[in-house]
């Protein structure tokens, strides 16, 4: 239920992109004023979640879950009939909002009921459901929008938001992550402890890294593709449709090796594949072999942001606020990503992409020391 929850929050964050032009078509703006509803779902979105954490805490995953899904699907259909840009706008900040209470808290209460030992296989799910998400979301957005419209799009998505409510109902435990009331000022105080602990930092920063690196390559990868390839709205989404594979087919798999082998090794190893992806696309080539690297880069993701989410979840702090402040590190990652990529593109997206593959090399390689003791357990003997 969780996964495929991940599934519909991301997916409706990523179908957006495809279709602005047609947005700002039908509302009869620029594209450019179209394109501040992706920041104003993601901005919200992140902050909101240094919120929903210490509510998680205090009233438990559940509630938190069940009322952030009706918020979700109650704005998800109310989008569908918005009359302006403004409104559209307006509704997709108010959607953010509320969708910030459903992955971080499920993460949550992943932690609640696994040992740190054990959540690999169930957050590499998680998180494979955000990616194969992001991809269909990309794809559907792209060719369902002619079929259905964008305001079919919003009622797609409000209907699985009110599946999944029902069955979040029936399935989610009562009572996990209760604890006594805490004022503002204990909150925040409890964020600045997190703060001073070097193993949250260390995890932070690199959830910071790696969202710059990843959306900062992953947005415009639309525009790179019509560029160099000519591709409409239907062949980026075809060709982006890559992206999530990875995470879908092999979270699990991946989770299970981080809790095997430890994370000391996957997380540079991640940030190396992300390396590779982006110079990969910085040479020239085939469609079908950017097509792979977009595939590539998927997997370089799906190497290190679990992992580094499993980490937040055993941080020596209430689960809700170190799970919170990691979302709202990764989703300003995410926003500043975009930024910074933009500013290199003047000089072309060759270059655009060889910096960002020796920031990730550089990455990686810092990793190496700076995640030397996330390993295993040693087991203990007989």
């Amino acid at each position: 239920m969780l996964v495929g929850a991940a599934f519909v929050v991301f997916a409706q964050a990523f179908m957006i992109a495809p279709i602005l032009p047609r947005l700002a078509e039908v509302f009869g703006v620029g594209v450019g004023v179209m394109g501040l509803a992706v920041p104003a779902y993601l901005i919200p979105y992140g902050v909101m979640t240094l919120v929903w954490g210490p509510v998680a805490d205090r009233f438990g995953r559940r509630p938190v879950i069940l009322v952030a899904l009706a918020c979700f699907t109650l704005l998800a259909l109310v989008t569908s009939l918005a009359p302006s840009t403004g409104w559209f706008i307006g509704l997709r900040a108010a959607a953010g909002l509320g969708a910030a209470g459903i992955v971080p808290v499920s993460l949550m209460l992943i932690g609640d009921l696994l040992d740190y030992a054990e959540r690999g296989p169930a957050i590499g799910w998680l998180f494979g459901g955000m990616a194969a998400g992001m991809a269909a979301g990309s794809t559907a957005g792209a060719l369902a929008e002619p079929m259905i419209g964008w305001r079919g799009l919003f009622a797609v998505v409000a209907v699985g938001g009110a599946l999944l409510a029902v069955a979040g109902a029936r399935l989610i435990p009562r009572r996990l992550g209760v604890s006594e009331s805490m004022s503002i000022r204990a909150v925040a105080a409890g964020y600045a402890a997190l703060l001073r602990q070097p193993r949250a930092r260390r995890c932070y920063a690199y959830v910071a890294v790696n969202a710059v690196l990843q959306s900062g390559i992953y947005t415009w990868l639309g525009v790179y593709l019509h560029g160099r390839y000519g591709l409409g709205p239907i062949g980026i989404g075809l060709a982006l449709l890559g992206y999530g594979v990875p995470g879908f087919a092999f979270g699990p798999i991946l989770g299970r090796a981080a809790d095997r082998f430890g994370r000391a090794r996957l997380i540079p190893a991640g940030l190396v594949v992300t390396a590779v992806a982006a110079a990969g696309l910085a040479l020239p080539g085939s469609l079908v072999l950017a097509a792979l690297l977009v595939t590539l880069l998927s997997l370089g993701y799906d190497l290190t942001q679990p992992l580094l989410a499993g980490i937040a979840t055993d941080l020596p702090a209430a689960r809700g606020q170190a799970v919170a402040f990691m979302a709202v590190v990764l989703f300003l990652g995410f926003g500043t990503g975009s930024l910074v990529f933009q500013a290199v593109l003047p000089a072309g997206f060759g270059v655009a992409f060889t910096i960002f593959a020796a920031s990730a090399a550089v990455a990686a390689s810092a990793a190496v020391p700076i995640f030397a003791h996330e390993r295993p357990p040693a087991p203990h003997p007989a």
